[in-house]
């Protein structure tokens, strides 16, 4: 008997491939009720009408919740009952947050604050906050709103702990493959248009996760997580020009076009900073960062001697380990979306 026996989950943002996924892997446990809040109408219905067709016997465990995180009072009108949520609501695109930045905020920080409001005051158990390698050392809307989200995630963590109820943790992980608007599905779109793959600088190191390692990664932090944890997975990482040598492996070489890079990106995306590495804890699989609770009364602490603020570097896409073009083929092909693609084109993997 697991801990989701019989137990009530909603899932923020739960029609997108974060939501889809964790279906596909509690749809037939012990689980009692699934909740999608989400505000796309339309995704639902779909979401709905394949859960019946592909699912009948286990369909009526999903509930869907029509609302935005935005809205305080759709967000509470989710909640009664509910035992765990996943938060994986957010504006994600980094080009669409750069030229609309509140949009952002309203989303990523202030929703985050309205859902963690909403589940201390129902009392839920524990809560899973999506973060994003882009909040580390951000450069870019996206990413600072994401980097805000977390210490929202921290302040209302000390605050729930303080009262007794509500675990609140935060998990940041990098590039999903195939996710929605991420770049492994636009490169097939175009190899199928004959087209040539648009590459923006082939130097840039991405972190790669498949979503089953994301919904292990937010499981893992169910099960461990202290108040204001942050739970980050080691993870494999590439060039975009191996990225894109990899895609064309499997689908057809149309040429490639360097375009330059969009607003906001980095070279290289930060996992873990150099001052959370410091006080980060290896566990196998995953690194554990602690909450820094220490209360604002700083003339109560001293130190003697040279103090250490932070490690020698940073976790990076530049410092794990990089995969070839043959690794990069491995890894990609870990996916449902790919391996799909390939069947379509008659390719059997």
């Amino acid at each position: 008997m697991s801990r989701f026996n019989n137990a009530t989950l909603l899932i923020t943002g739960g029609t997108g491939s974060f939501g889809h996924t964790v279906l596909k892997h509690f749809l037939y446990s012990d689980i009692g009720e699934i909740r999608i809040l989400s505000r796309d109408e339309k995704k639902q219905d779909d979401m709905r009408h394949e859960l019946q067709a592909e699912h009948p016997d286990v369909a009526k465990k999903v509930k869907f919740y029509i609302g935005n995180v935005r809205d305080p009072q759709s967000v509470h009108d989710a909640m009664p009952g509910v035992d765990f949520i996943f938060h994986a609501a957010a504006l994600k695109q980094v080009p669409s947050c750069e030229f609309f930045p509140m949009e952002a905020v309203y989303t990523n920080v202030e929703g985050t604050n309205n859902v963690l409001h909403a589940a201390t005051e129902a009392g839920v158990k524990r809560v899973v906050c999506l973060s994003t390698d882009k909040a580390a050392y951000p450069i870019n809307a996206m990413g600072t709103s994401k980097a805000m989200m977390e210490h929202v995630v921290r302040a209302n963590a000390r605050v729930a702990a303080e009262r007794g109820k509500t675990v609140i943790c935060c998990t940041r992980y990098g590039n999903v493959m195939c996710s929605r608007g991420s770049v492994i599905p636009l490169f097939i779109d175009q190899i199928r248009r004959g087209e040539p793959i648009t590459v923006t600088n082939p130097e840039m190191t991405r972190f790669l996760m498949n979503l089953d390692e994301a919904v292990e990664l937010v499981k893992f932090a169910f099960e461990h997580a202290e108040p204001g944890d942050l739970f980050i997975q080691k993870a494999d990482a590439s060039t975009i020009g191996t990225l894109a040598e990899a895609v064309q492996k499997l689908f057809g070489d149309t040429g490639t076009n360097i375009i330059g890079t969009r607003h906001g990106e980095k070279l290289y995306e930060t996992l873990m900073t150099r001052e959370e590495r410091l006080r980060s804890e290896d566990m196998g699989q995953y690194f554990r960062v602690a909450a820094d609770n220490r209360d604002l009364n700083y003339d109560k602490y001293f130190v003697k001697g040279q103090v250490q603020t932070e490690a020698e570097e940073s976790y990076t896409s530049h410092n794990t380990n990089l995969l070839d073009v043959e690794g990069a083929v491995k890894k990609i092909l870990t996916t449902d979306y790919v391996k799909e693609e390939l069947a379509k084109i008659g390719k059997q993997v």
